[in-house]
């Protein structure tokens, strides 16, 4: 996975997985039902993902802000950014089999497993090839140039509260 083809495809996934998270934990993961007394009909609870384990939001945020973080980050940086991607997606993981260890519906968390691995793959790509990445263009940063003649003598009449285009 090198060049622009790379990051963009580690980007999306890790970003999409990331959604998918979210979207998941705020799903019905488990249902309680709870008798009454006759005539009365039984009562269903239903508890969300994000109920059952709160961490689930918090760490799906952090994955999308680390998609957005692989396209602003050079060399280094980016390859630790790949680092907390991959915690990041086995704190998910961590957080559903939690959840599992109770009585619940299996499908949302296995969904959530699946993204969670697929943060996890992301994040070992970036470690391992972050670096044949290209990084956001020089267009983006102040070119340091020295100034023309004449243009020292604006900002300084400007600096004296003069204005330079006008006939003196």
């Amino acid at each position: 996975m090198n060049g622009r083809r790379g990051l963009t495809v580690t980007t999306l996934a890790t970003a999409v997985a990331s959604a998918v998270v979210l979207f998941a934990a705020t799903r019905n993961w488990d249902a309680i039902m709870t008798h009454q007394v006759s005539p009365l009909p039984p009562m269903t609870d239903y508890r969300t993902g994000s109920e059952m384990s709160p961490w689930l939001p918090a760490l799906g945020a952090v994955g999308l802000a680390g998609a957005g973080a692989l396209l602003a980050t050079r060399r280094k940086l980016r390859t630790v950014v790949g680092g907390l991607l991959a915690l990041t997606g086995i704190g998910i993981i961590g957080a559903v089999i939690e959840t599992l260890q109770h009585r619940i519906d299996v499908g949302w968390p296995i969904l959530t497993l699946v993204a969670a691995a697929t943060i996890v793959a992301a994040g070992a790509v970036v470690i391992r090839s972050s670096d044949t990445w290209p990084e956001m263009g020089a267009r983006y940063e102040r070119p340091e140039s020295t100034p023309k003649p004449g243009q020292t003598q604006l900002w300084d009449a400007l600096d004296r509260g003069e204005d330079p285009t006008a006939d003196k």
